[in-house]
């Protein structure tokens, strides 16, 4: 971080390697579509070269560019009308369980496709709220830098999106 703060594009080059991977896991999860996921990411990027210098290390760094991504992601998503979200983005990073258990279970596939469906269905904080918490596995605090909210906000976005999720998965309980 140090050599990408002085302008070191292959430093920078690294962070995006290492980081590039989780960001566009989470906005396709947001956006619901590769080529526009693609475009957030890069536009995420960009911006974080930009404003390199204004890094402060008080979170870290996946934090501070989950932050960029979540308000390009949401800047994407009030130029268009929602869809349906893809079942297959629910997998965790390196986890593949649940294209395993669809193929060998097709009720599960079924619920993952309507799990997928309750999520596009939630306002874009609630869904960000709990893709970075229950997804991602960030923190709580981490979620609430990454979203610009308070740690008791994404708290509260949570215990909405839960009661979201609860209701319209009822069927499955």
């Amino acid at each position: 971080m140090r050599s990408a703060r002085l302008g070191d594009r292959e430093a920078f080059g690294a962070i995006v390697e290492r980081h590039g991977p989780a960001l566009y896991r989470f906005v396709r999860r947001m956006v619901r579509d590769h080529g526009e996921a693609q475009d957030v990411v890069q536009e995420a990027f960009v911006a974080a070269w930009r404003s390199i210098d204004r890094f402060d290390g008080r979170s870290t760094l996946s934090t501070w560019l989950f932050g960029i991504a979540s308000h390009k992601a949401r800047d994407t998503l009030r130029r268009r009308r929602p869809e349906p979200m893809d079942p297959d983005l629910m997998t965790r990073p390196g986890h593949d369980t649940i294209d395993r258990s669809a193929r060998s279970n097709p009720e599960e596939a079924v619920f993952f496709t309507e799990l997928a469906q309750a999520l596009a269905a939630l306002p874009d904080r609630q869904r960000a709220a709990w893709l970075l918490t229950q997804v991602e596995g960030l923190t709580t605090v981490e979620a609430a830098e990454a979203l610009r909210m308070t740690p008791d906000a994404v708290r509260g976005q949570l215990a909405r999106a839960r009661v979201s999720l609860t209701q319209r998965l009822e069927a499955w309980r």
